[in-house]
C-alpha cells in the first residue's frame, strides 16, 4: 500500500464493535450477528485483520481453514475449525468506501495467500457476492462449479459463487 496511516492489524474482540458497523454498512443484504463475527475471530485470529486508516477502522478481514466441498453458512456459528482442513476459507472482506481503490484489500489478500500456503493448505476458497468476482479473479481464484452447493450458495444471494485458487506450499 502507498499510502501513510493505513495498516492492516490483528483483530482483537475489543475490535468487534467497529466490525459489525463495518458488516452492517457494507454488507446490508448479509447480515451476521456479532457472536457469529467474534467467534470466527476466536477460532482463528491468525486470519482476522482489521484495516484502520489513521486509526479509524475503515475494514476488515475473516478468514479460517475449512473443509472444501462445504460452505459454511451465513450467520451460523461454526462451533469450531475442522481437525482436517485442507482448504483455506475466506470468509469476509469488507472496506468501507474511504478505503476502496488504495490496495488494502489487495495487500491483505496477498498476505492471506502466503499464510495458507506457508500452512501448506492446497487451495484457498470463497463465495463472491456484491459483483466481487472480477476482484477475485485479478487474484487467481477461478469459479468452481459445485452442483451441491447450489442451495448453499443461494442463501447468500442469487449470484453467489463459489470460487476456489489452487497454492503451493512454500
Amino acid at each position: 500500500m502507498i499510502h501513510r496511516d493505513v495498516a492492516w492489524r490483528a483483530m482483537t474482540g475489543y475490535d468487534l464493535p467497529a466490525v459489525q458497523k463495518i458488516a452492517d454498512q457494507v454488507h446490508p443484504g448479509f447480515f451476521e450477528a456479532t457472536e457469529v463475527l467474534g467467534e470466527r475471530q476466536r477460532l482463528y485470529r491468525n486470519g482476522c485483520y482489521l484495516l484502520e486508516i489513521g486509526e479509524k477502522p475503515a475494514g476488515y478481514v475473516l478468514s479460517h481453514p475449512w473443509r472444501s466441498g462445504s460452505l459454511p453458512a451465513l450467520n451460523a456459528q461454526l462451533g469450531e475449525i475442522p481437525a482436517d482442513p485442507d482448504t483455506y476459507y475466506l470468509h469476509d472482506l469488507a472496506l468501507l468506501p474511504v478505503a476502496r481503490r488504495i490496495g488494502a484489500a489487495s495487500h491483505i489478500v496477498s498476505a492471506l495467500i502466503k499464510h495458507a500456503s506457508a500452512k501448506g493448505y492446497p487451495s484457498m476458497s470463497l463465495v463472491a457476492v456484491n459483483g466481487a468476482r472480477g476482484f477475485w479473479e485479478r487474484h487467481g481464484f477461478a469459479v468452481k462449479d459445485a452442483p451441491e452447493l447450489d442451495d448453499k450458495l443461494r442463501s447468500y444471494e442469487s449470484a453467489a459463487t463459489l470460487m476456489v485458487k489452487p497454492l503451493s506450499a512454500l
